[in-house]
């Protein structure tokens, strides 16, 4: 049975951004985006839960403020996302599916707002989380929504590394593989050297176990 643990860390979630699709991101929620970078890339796993907790409570604020910006809703749901990962357990079920709504608010507003990362961010929360009765996990859901992520971000890091963790998670190393190595390819992303940093070691780490298991 899938568990709501620190894996969701991985969700941790997106940037599957282009170099100038902040251009007309409120910068408010740009400096979300950037203290959540720091947090999880920057800060010691131990403190990451803390520094979570107070960021989603900013992020909160700004969505708020910005009820008709999707970018808004995207961040926090992310931010909300990394906090659930960073507490762990089941008792982060509610801040998942806290997250899933903040995800589906952004969709309603805007599906192709930051190249359509709401339905990777969504779609990753679908094959981490536990299925039924527990959570609302599906990976039929899931499939179907980071698949929309990559048609919208074909190219993105993270579009295409959260479709090779769900392969991978599923049994298809062929597939994980092809993935997870067309998201290495992509492009260094404007003002994201941390990002783009940190994801590309998961995608190492990711590599080498889809390695170990064709052994």
């Amino acid at each position: 049975m899938k568990l709501l643990s620190k894996t969701l860390t991985t969700l941790i979630l997106l940037a599957c951004f282009s170099s100038n699709v902040f251009a007309n991101v409120p910068e408010e929620v740009v400096k979300v985006r950037q203290s959540w970078e720091k947090i999880k890339y920057r800060t010691p796993e131990k403190e990451q839960e803390s520094a979570f907790e107070q960021l989603s409570k900013e992020s909160a604020r700004i969505k708020d403020r910005l009820p008709k910006e999707a970018s808004a809703a995207i961040w926090h749901g992310i931010v909300e996302a990394s906090y659930a990962g960073a507490k762990g357990g089941v008792g982060a079920l509610g801040l998942a599916k806290s997250a899933k709504k903040s995800f589906e608010d952004a969709l309603a507003i805007d599906p192709k707002a930051l190249d359509g990362s709401a339905y990777t961010s969504l779609g990753s929360l679908y094959y981490q989380v536990p299925g039924w009765p527990i959570g609302f996990g599906d990976d039929k859901i899931a499939q179907e929504l980071l698949l929309k992520g990559l048609a919208a971000n074909p190219n993105g890091i993270d579009s295409n590394y959260f479709y090779g963790d769900f392969l991978f998670r599923s049994g298809d190393l062929d597939g994980a593989e092809k993935a997870l190595k067309k998201a290495m390819m992509a492009a260094p992303r404007e003002g994201r050297a941390i990002a783009d940093e940190g994801r590309r070691k998961e995608i190492q780490e990711l590599l080498a176990k889809t390695a170990k298991k064709r052994l």
